[in-house]
Formats: structure tokens, C-alpha cells, sequence
């Protein structure tokens, strides 16, 4: 009974930790356009200033979501690839070590330990990985369509 007791305890303090992943989830659109419309420049005053309140709204809305226990995966330009944390979109080869960050196209993030979407990256590769990949798209055979 005591064991059982135990369980069902860990199991709603567990749903009341995580009870918000849903609603995080669907912010994370709203936080990729501020993102993006953070990352524009540009040189009419009026429009800084809007940039101004988008920043001051953005800030006000990652306090809560901290608060609550998000944060950002945000690996930079250069870091080692890891899966656990990151999504790779494509590879492209690169002169320096293999499997590192090329670009960041979306950060992740996490609500406490749960995943809640991977960073997602473009990821360096060397010259021998292309070729085999190259090699592997030479040697498929083209599908052919049946006549019926």
C-alpha cells in the first residue's frame, strides 16, 4: 500500500511540474516571429520604435515562461552536434571538424527536463561523408513506373 501511495504522490507531483508543456508548446510560433521580427533591421524611426515595444513584450513573456520552468536551447555557430537537444536539417560539408553547428534556424526549448522541440540546425560535414552520400544516390535505381 505504501509503495502504491508513493507512486500515485510522484505521479502528481510529476503532472503538476509538466502541466503547462501543451500551452508552452503552442507558444512557440509567437516566440519564433519575435525572433524574426527582432532579427530585422532597419532604419525608419518609427519602425524602431515598434521594435522597441516588441522587444520590451518579448522580454515580459520569457520571465513568465522561466518562472514557470522554460528555457532556451540555443547552441551557437560552432558547437558540437547533440542529438538529444538538437534536430539537424541538412548537412553541408565544411573544411573544419565535422558533425558542428553550421546555422541555427530554430532554438529549442525545454520545460524542465522535458524536451519540448529540438534546436533546429544545419550541421557540418567532411568531404568523405558527401561523397558517400553522393555514391548512394548514384547507385539507387530509378523507379519505373508500371504500365497496366
Amino acid at each position: 500500500m505504501q509503495n502504491l501511495r508513493k507512486n500515485v504522490e510522484k505521479d502528481h507531483r510529476e503532472a503538476i511540474k509538466y502541466r503547462a508543456e501543451g500551452f508552452v508548446d503552442n507558444l512557440l510560433p509567437i516566440l519564433d516571429g519575435f525572433h524574426l521580427a527582432l532579427s530585422v533591421e532597419t532604419k525608419s524611426e518609427e519602425m524602431k520604435n515598434f521594435l522597441v515595444g516588441f522587444q520590451f513584450i518579448y522580454r515580459n513573456l520569457v520571465n513568465v515562461l522561466e518562472q514557470e520552468g522554460v528555457s532556451e536551447v540555443s547552441p551557437k555557430v560552432g558547437d558540437k552536434f547533440d542529438p538529444t537537444v538538437m534536430q539537424a536539417l541538412e548537412t553541408k560539408f565544411d573544411e573544419g571538424e565535422p558533425n558542428r553547428v553550421l546555422q541555427v534556424n530554430l532554438k529549442g526549448y525545454k520545460l524542465h527536463e522535458h524536451l519540448i522541440r529540438p534546436a533546429i540546425v544545419v550541421v557540418s560535414t567532411d568531404k568523405k561523408d558527401e561523397d558517400k552520400k553522393e555514391e548512394n544516390n548514384d547507385s539507387q535505381p530509378e523507379s519505373k513506373e508500371l504500365d497496366a
